[in-house]
């Protein structure tokens, strides 16, 4: 059978506020089905291998620095329409022009800490998640 699926990753300002539950809820209330997940942490030289798409950009460093200071869970997500209905649930990076109901809305301290990652095609999505994840991992 078919499926969709998308990735994605509560980044460590969520994880350390304690808000990684009520995303996750937010999640499969939405229809999503979670089919691999775990908690983990990034070193910088990792952070750098997964956004290396932005190495040429001013904020890589930042981006990396960040993303290596605490917790982040990955996820591996199954649902028809799996990449645009998540990048709806998630909200525009930006947390003050995301929509109301939105996890970013919601969730978000900054464009910076903006609280969850979503990959922004299928392409990116099968990238990403084997970034994360084996095949033996997910079920």
């Amino acid at each position: 059978m078919a499926t969709n699926r998308t990735f994605t990753m509560i980044k460590p300002d969520a994880v350390s506020a304690g808000n990684a539950g009520a995303i996750l809820k937010m999640i499969e209330e939405a229809g999503f089905r979670i089919v691999a997940i775990k908690m983990t942490q990034l070193s910088a030289e990792r952070a750098g291998q997964f956004y290396e798409v932005h190495k040429e950009r001013p904020f890589y460093e930042d981006l990396r620095t960040y993303m290596s200071s605490g917790a982040i869970i990955p996820a591996i997500l199954e649902k028809e329409n799996a990449v645009a209905d998540f990048r709806t649930l998630i909200g525009a990076t930006d947390p003050t022009k995301a929509a109301e109901g939105t996890i970013r809305k919601l969730f978000a301290k900054s464009i910076e800490a903006n609280a969850i990652h979503g990959s922004d095609s299928d392409e990116n999505a099968a990238i990403e998640s084997s970034f994360f994840f084996s095949q033996l991992e997910q079920y």
